[in-house]
This record gives structure tokens, sequence and C-alpha cells, in this order.
């Protein structure tokens, strides 16, 4: 089946008008055989002949062929993808309104290459077992009450979530019943963040994070909240803060589960990610949802980006001054001292923004640690696919130090 055939067997999709509610645009597809028009109006899809393109997307006619493979390969699987971390695709138009129009494009794009799940074993889970509560933490900024979602018993692993994220994330691994068995499993939503509110005195200023920030946050958790040395793992910007304590605070880690950590993961930063002429709610878990596999069960990556659609305003963009713009992989890893704190690196192969390569590089930097490639998983591993990315965690955990 061609990319029109695909398109016009998509263009029917409910959540398609959801994501489009007042949008006015015209795609055009460039490069594909004859070229594409599509007018995307409230996120109902009609191919149009004539009127003018606000967004063109093109690319040679092999490198469409690529995308329409199933699965496609890694930098093919999405718009955002393809838009901002492929070489062979151009994208131009008018930015805003590549902006406002993204969530109804990227989910056109993922219909066009939708996949089969990648198969895993099942996992059998209890979401009863998780409880939640908030801690009062003395923070450096100020007091705050921080809510924490908890499982199991044993030695404690602290989740710490992505950029503009909370603790949902890791439902997949708290709610593991045979991982609690073994494990204290600790999640918490960091400052700002889920339903942690902000830290006593914030007078409503521009939010940015920055490493020491954010290095303060854990640090207070892991003495207020844990009281005792944690295994940290983290997603991402965790992942990235993960390394920054190894590096900084190996006094508080008793190991590194560093998932999809980046390296430089410059370029994530985009104008409309907090922009009153854009819906960050839909802008922001769009521009996420192209990080995933196209092999994870579709149900779970609509969630994962679910939780992108509810953050605070800014608060996405603030994340990404610590993540895009200040952490360097370059200059943290040589600090870190594996034979001390033992590191583990999971790297999804689908990851643009902090890729197997990326890795790669850190593990060079950092003698002793062990890098994990994970087949088939992209940039949030733990919901998109958890029962997939469960060996890998599990074969981290006994890395870094099997449960008491």
């Amino acid at each position: 089946m061609g990319l029109r055939a695909r398109i016009a067997a998509a263009a029917g999709d409910a959540e398609l008008r959801r994501l489009g509610a007042g949008l006015v645009a015209v795609l055009r597809i460039e490069g594909a055989g004859d070229d594409i028009l599509l007018r995307l109006d409230d996120g109902v899809v009609v191919f149009e002949g004539t009127a003018a393109p606000d967004i063109v997307l093109s690319a040679a006619a092999e490198d469409w062929a690529r995308l329409l493979t199933l699965p496609p390969p890694p930098r093919f699987q999405a718009f955002t993808a393809l838009a901002i971390a492929n070489p062979a695709f151009t994208l131009s138009g008018d930015a805003r309104v590549i902006a406002q129009a993204r969530a109804v494009i990227e989910r056109l794009f993922e219909l066009v290459v939708l996949s089969p799940p990648a198969p895993a074993p099942s996992v059998t889970r209890r979401m009863g077992q998780i409880e939640g509560r908030y801690h009062q933490v003395a923070l450096p900024e100020g007091a705050a009450e921080i809510y924490v979602e908890r499982a199991g018993s044993g030695r404690p692993v602290l989740f710490l979530h992505t950029a503009g994220a909370d603790s949902r994330q890791f439902h997949g691994q708290l709610a593991d019943v045979a991982l609690a068995a073994e494990w204290r499993l600790i999640a918490p939503d960091m400052p700002f963040h889920g339903r942690s509110m902000p830290p006593e005195g914030w007078q409503g200023e521009p939010y940015r994070l920055s490493g020491a920030r954010y290095l303060g946050w854990c640090a207070a958790i892991i003495e207020q909240v844990i009281g005792a040395k944690a295994i940290v793992a983290g997603g991402s910007m965790g992942a990235a803060l993960a390394l920054l304590l190894a590096a900084e605070r190996p006094d508080l880690v008793a190991g590194v589960i560093a998932i999809e950590p980046p390296f430089r993961s410059k370029g994530r930063r985009n104008p409309f990610q907090h922009h009153v002429g854009v819906h960050a709610g839909l802008h922001n878990a769009a521009f996420v949802r192209g990080l995933m596999s196209p092999t994870s069960p579709i149900d779970s990556r609509r969630r994962a980006a679910w939780i992108y659609s509810q953050g605070a305003p800014e608060i996405y963009a603030g994340d990404l001054v610590f993540y895009s713009d200040e952490f360097d992989g370059a200059e943290v890893a040589p600090r870190i001292d594996a034979a001390r704190t033992p590191v583990s690196l999971l790297c999804g192969t689908y990851d643009y923004s902090a890729t197997p390569e990326d890795g790669g590089k850190l593990a060079a930097l950092i003698p002793g640690a062990d890098l994990r490639v994970m087949e088939g998983l992209g940039h949030f591993p733990m919901c998109e696919h958890p029962d997939l990315f469960r060996p890998h965690l599990l074969a981290a955990l006994a890395h870094v130090g099997g449960p008491l």
C-alpha cells in the first residue's frame, strides 16, 4: 500500500478531530510519487487539489519507501522524527502553523507507519499495590510538599521522571508484583510537576531548571524521604541527573540506571513548547509522541503522551534548559567512578534524542559501565512498552547490585 492509500485509510481516525479543533492548515507531501496535498481543517483530513500549502514535507522517493516499511527504521517512525532528526527530509512553512498542526500530523503519520507491537512476555501487575502520599521536604529554595508513590520492600530504587512529566511514567514498574517483592520502588513528582506544587514562596517567575537546582531536590528526597543510599533509575532528564548525582554526590547513590541517557541532547528546545499562540497540551504531547517506537503498543504510547498533555505552563520547556542546554555528558561522565557507583546505560534504538550512539560515548568515558541497546524501544521504554523494557531493567538492577 502506497503513501496516498495509507493516508486515505487513516483519514477517518476519530482522534484526529480531537487533536485538531480550530486548526486551519494545508500540508503538501513532495517526492512520494505525485505530490499529495492535504487540508487538515479541524482535524478532518481531506485530499486537496489546488490550495497553497502552509506546510511542505519533502524527501526522495526511496526515503518515503523506507518510511513505508513495517516497522520503519529509526528516525523514519514519526513526523517529528522526520522534521528534526532525519536529514533526508525537509520541512518548510510557517513555524507557528507547523506547531499548531503538529498533533494532527503526528497522529496521521503514526497511523501511516502503524506496526504490529513487539512481542514480550506478559507481566503480572497490580495497581492497588502502589501507595502515594505527600512528604514535606526542606529544599534549598524553601519547603515543598512533594508527592511520592511507592511499592514493595527491600533495597530502595528511586525512579526519576523525564522532563515535563511525573511519576506515572513508572506505574508499569511500581505495579509489577514480582519486582515489588524484591525492591522498595519510589517515584516522586518533582516540584512543579504532576501532583507536586511549586515550593513555598515561588512568586510566579519564569521556571528554569538547572543541574544545581535539580541536584538539590534529589539529594533532599534521598536524605529526607528515603533515608538511605538508593539506586537511582532516571529516564532522559532523570538519567542526566542520575549521572550528575553519581559524579557530585556518590555518598547518596548506590548505583545508577540511566534510561535513555543523553550525551549532549541539543535541539530538544522548541519556542512553541510555551507560547500563547499554540496549545501546549496538544503540541508537547505530540512532540514527545514521535520519540516512541512504532512497535510499542499504541494504547501505551497514547498514555505516555497523555502525561505531557497535562503539564503546567512552561515546565516542559523549563526542564529542557537543563536537559538540552546545560547537561554535557563529556564533562559529567569522566567524573563518575563506576567501581564505587555502578552504572548501567539503557538506550532504545528508536530514540533520536538520547541515542544508542550517545550511550556508547558515555560508556567510553565511564570505565566499567554496562551498556544495553534495547531493540525496538524508544525514549520512554518504561511506559511505552513496560513488558519489553522489563528484562533490560532486571539486567541493569543485577549489574548495579542485587536486592538485599
